[in-house]
């Protein structure tokens, strides 16, 4: 890649690596110089800009993104289109996260310009939360540096998975001794069976013994008669030496000790062993009584998903093993009520198609209900939209609101009628963001009368919305145009709540221009309404 000052009247194809600031007009950087570009940079008197030119055998930093990202996938785990050279990779089920740590150190080691970050390895992941994000740091990376990342990490499948849980029908024994509450028992059962569901299996059997060798053997082998599998034994004492009441009745039952201790805080006095048909038995230490993520957590997460537990991989769990909550050292992830900590994952963005317009540009006809390829238009706009990723979809109604309705009485969207519709587009608007849920993080605004906008369109913008990246508008343009729909953060709602009269949002972009990230189309549907017959008859394919 050849980088440094271009002669502004040569710059065409070259990626501008500095933004340039022209009056109301900005070219942010990783822009591709059009011609157009050029004329408006030197009309501007800028006579040269910094950027960036491919050579023979590179690659564009978003395909590079995406060919590394695509070999390190393993099972469970999807890639988003790339875009600014970063692609992220999800998790596609619930599950543990497994990681080939060597193969990651291995490709973050071949050259500067290709780093890939991971969560922690068997991390709890939930359906799409971010696992991974491959990040190729210049504009552009030789060719035959990517496929040598390439291979390393899709050596033996893929050096990310997700590792999903199979139903177990998990045994529970809880041990007492004289002054044990049975409200610490029933306690105690709650959570650990919490704890399990989160993981996809089910607690099927329970049975409370004296705190006593015999006695526990007897239960060991009752439960394993009755084919439950892991074993879970919570004592009414810690476990504190191998021969303690429950390693002893273990190995009394004809079962081994695999493990005792771990370097993990809370969970130090774990237990792991097998019993004389090889099916795993835990004991648990105090902190298993608690719903906060601890030890437990990190050994029964694994034996629930079919991954190997062994001694050497309780010694390995000691970097990053101290869980505590410290002054100081807050959780870097919150917990939700159950105690599981929580990672990033997908925005979740819901779709408003603004459908409430008196169509008075097309005399007696209300262009929603209008035929476009023999559809009603609002019908194909609502159609692409509930195709895509955005959900929910709520469709904003108005004039002759019952036909609209009517006409998406089959479709997948919550309607929301604006009595107010003919005070102009705002009071649509606001209407239909009163309707978004809470914990969504972005809302898509659509017009209802652009039959031309694809759901592939959709979710290239859905896709590239990243506010914490600074992508928290997202605008598509085609040949330097910005079109609809547009994509915005749930920060913007309040502002566009006070906005009034027949106007939308618009002059917000101007307003957060640093916030704005324009996401090319390669079809002009995006600039493309209808207001007139004309335009309804040039809609027609």
């Amino acid at each position: 890649m050849i980088f440094g000052n271009v002669p502004t009247e040569s710059a065409e194809g070259a990626i501008l690596a500095h933004g340039c600031k022209m009056g109301r007009k900005t070219f942010k950087k990783g822009r591709v110089i059009s011609a157009g570009d050029v004329a408006d940079l030197l009309a501007a008197g800028i006579e040269q800009v910094v950027a960036a030119r491919l050579e023979k055998g590179d690659l564009g930093e978003d395909v590079a993104a995406r060919r590394i990202a695509d070999a390190a996938s393993g099972a469970h785990v999807t890639v988003r289109r790339a875009f600014t050279g970063r692609a992220n990779l999800f998790a596609g089920t619930p599950g543990i996260l497994v990681i080939d740590g060597e193969a990651v150190d291995g490709v973050n080691r071949v050259n500067e310009a290709v780093t890939i970050a991971t969560l922690p390895p068997f991390e709890v992941v939930e359906p799409g939360q971010m696992v991974a994000t491959v990040k190729i740091i210049p504009f552009a990376v030789d060719g035959a540096v990517v496929e040598d990342c390439a291979s390393r990490a899709a050596a033996g499948g893929g050096l990310i998975r997700v590792a999903k849980p199979t139903e177990h029908a998990v045994g529970l024994i809880q041990t007492t001794l004289p002054g044990t509450k049975t409200a610490v028992l029933d306690k105690t059962t709650a959570v650990m069976r919490g704890r399990i569901e989160s993981l996809g299996s089910r607690l099927t059997e329970e049975l409370r013994c004296d705190h006593a060798t015999d006695d526990l053997v007897r239960a060991l082998g009752e439960l394993g008669a009755k084919g439950c599998a892991p074993l879970l034994v919570v004592g009414a004492s810690a476990i504190t030496d191998r021969r303690d009441v429950i390693p002893a009745a273990l190995e009394a039952g004809g079962g081994r000790i695999d493990h005792f201790g771990m370097p993990v805080d809370p969970g130090n006095l774990l237990l792991l062993g097998y019993d004389g048909g090889g099916v795993p038995v835990v004991g648990l230490p105090g902190c298993a009584r608690s719903p906060k993520f601890n030890g437990v957590d990190m050994v029964l997460g694994r034996l629930l998903s079919g991954i190997e537990v062994s001694s050497r991989d309780i010694t390995g769990m000691g970097a990053g093993g101290l869980l505590h909550e410290m002054p100081g050292r807050p959780q870097p992830r919150a917990a939700d009520p159950a105690g599981r900590k929580k990672s990033a994952r997908a925005p979740r963005v819901a779709a408003l198609v603004l459908a409430a317009g008196r169509s008075t540009r097309m005399g007696d006809v209300n262009k929603m209900l209008a035929l476009v390829n023999g559809q009603p238009m609002v019908a194909r706009v609502v159609d692409a939209v509930v195709a895509s990723t955005a959900a929910p979809a709520i469709v904003v109604t108005g004039h002759q609101a019952d036909d609209v309705r009517r006409v998406l009485s089959e479709r997948a969207v919550t309607v929301v009628e604006n009595p107010d519709y003919a005070a102009g587009l705002s009071t649509s608007l606001k209407r239909g963001l009163v309707a978004v849920p809470p914990g969504i993080d972005g809302v898509l605004v659509c017009l209802g009368d652009m039959p031309r906008v694809t759901t592939s369109q959709i979710n290239r913008l859905i896709d590239a919305f990243d506010p914490a990246a600074g992508r928290a508008i997202c605008v598509p343009t085609h040949g330097g145009k910005r079109g609809n729909p547009v994509l915005w953060s749930r920060r913007f709602i309040p502002e566009m709540l006070e906005i009034a009269g027949d106007v939308g949002a618009r002059h917000l972009i101007g307003a957060y221009a640093d916030l704005v990230f324009e996401v090319e189309m390669g079809d002009p549907g995006i600039l493309f309404d209808i207001d007139t017959p004309a335009t309804l008859k040039d809609a027609e394919e």
